[in-house]
């Protein structure tokens, strides 16, 4: 009798490692095909846990955490619960509410119709709706992807509407994309100039995820499942519409209030969808970045767009404004749905997210192969420096 270890050698020398794993499962019930576990440093895990575990109580809202590294899970974990009715713990199946973090996919819709041909990144707003102001002819697509279009905030419209006695939005009247697409109708002009100033724009995305709709001929939510969610058989993803589609494993979001929790996950703005709608999970973000690696949605001569920083007119870089939480003047590189600048010198693409009641971070180190993910559902956690604290685990320092 020919011992396994015996077996594994001759068959080593015939057989190439792939058709290799396939035929000793096959033959001696024994499977090659590397563990999950192959790629966890048991040291570096010990001190992600450390890290999330000190600041999240187990039957507290909390958090999730995901590390891929060379294309393969080096750290997947939940920590807290997802509501404190059912006290059900977070896993890698939980669904939050990726606030921000959603643009990504409003971006990838919008790439998908570019290479369908039913739109162009140059096509003025104009285009698209007819019976939009004129300002909205010196708007391009590309202008809204990458956040300078100069487009009015739509939450300042919301107040200005509610302190002239106008409409009033809130947790149960949710203004809806159409509402924020009418209220920029009533616009004569752009903050600024289209293209002569970076300023991150939720209303730009709303009207992208409007422009899916309107080109496509399908609802948002439709469009995102059959050309993204169901090719990647990202399962549980999905652009939530109150009272139209569930969220399963669904997270509620949190604040703290003194020495309580409060659940707190939705507000008058929850309802629109391109700036913020996806739910998803730690298990469907990583098919998400393995299609990312792959190209399997778009070549990788289509995505190079989505990669390229945007340059205001003559060429500048672009800037962070005054409003921002970052240092006033520090450059900012976005592309579509994605921010660009490096991390201590390594390459990465990344965004946050950031909504009543959830935190979320997503970032991806391109030439270390590494992506983080940290989903919360509670607002006293920065993700960012979570993230950042992981990465720091892993990354050489140049």
């Amino acid at each position: 009798m020919i011992c396994c270890r015996a077996v594994n050698v001759l068959l080593q020398r015939a057989f190439p490692a792939a058709a290799l794993a396939v035929l000793l499962a096959a033959v001696t019930g024994i499977s090659l095909a590397p563990a999950a576990e192959d790629s966890m440093d048991p040291a570096v895990s010990a001190k992600i846990d450390a890290i999330f575990s000190s600041a999240i109580e187990p039957n507290t809202p909390g958090a999730a955490v995901l590390v891929r590294r060379g294309g393969r899970d080096a750290f997947v974990r939940g920590y807290g619960v997802r509501d404190l009715q059912s006290m059900a713990k977070i896993d890698a199946h939980t669904n939050f509410r990726l606030a921000s973090c959603t643009k990504q996919f409003t971006a990838m819709a919008i790439m998908l119709l570019a290479h369908d041909g039913k739109l162009r990144y140059d096509q003025p707003l104009t285009d698209v709706f007819p019976d939009f102001p004129a300002y909205g002819k010196t708007i391009t697509i590309r202008n809204l992807l990458n956040h300078i279009s100069g487009l009015a905030d739509y939450e300042s419209l919301m107040e200005q509407q509610e302190r002239a006695g106008g409409a009033r939005w809130s947790e149960r009247n949710q203004i809806q994309d159409a509402e924020v697409l009418d209220l920029l109708k009533h616009e004569n002009q752009t903050q600024f100039a289209t293209g002569t100033k970076w300023a991150y724009s939720n209303s730009g995305y709303v009207l992208l995820g409007l422009v899916v709709a309107k080109m496509s001929g399908q609802t948002f939510s439709d469009f995102l499942h059959e050309r993204i969610f169901a090719p990647l058989s990202m399962s549980g993803t999905l652009a939530f519409k109150k009272n139209k589609n569930a969220i399963a494993n669904r997270a509620y979001g949190h604040s703290r209030e003194g020495n309580e929790w409060k659940q707190t996950d939705q507000s008058s703005t929850s309802a629109t969808l391109g700036d913020g709608g996806v739910y998803s999970s730690l298990a469907d973000l990583a098919k998400w970045d393995e299609a990312l690696v792959h190209h399997t949605l778009l070549s990788e001569n289509e995505m190079r767009a989505a990669f390229t920083p945007a340059k205001l007119a003559g060429g500048t870089e672009p800037k962070w404004p005054r409003d921002s939480d970052r240092p006033e003047g520090a450059p900012v590189a976005y592309g579509f749905g994605w921010f660009l600048d490096p991390y201590q010198g390594h390459k990465r693409m990344w965004h946050y997210g950031d909504t009543r009641g959830f935190h979320t971070y997503i970032e991806r180190f391109l030439d270390d192969r590494i992506t983080i993910i940290v989903l919360c559902n509670r607002t006293d956690l920065n993700p960012e420096t979570l993230a950042s604290n992981i990465a720091d685990l892993y990354l050489p320092v140049y």
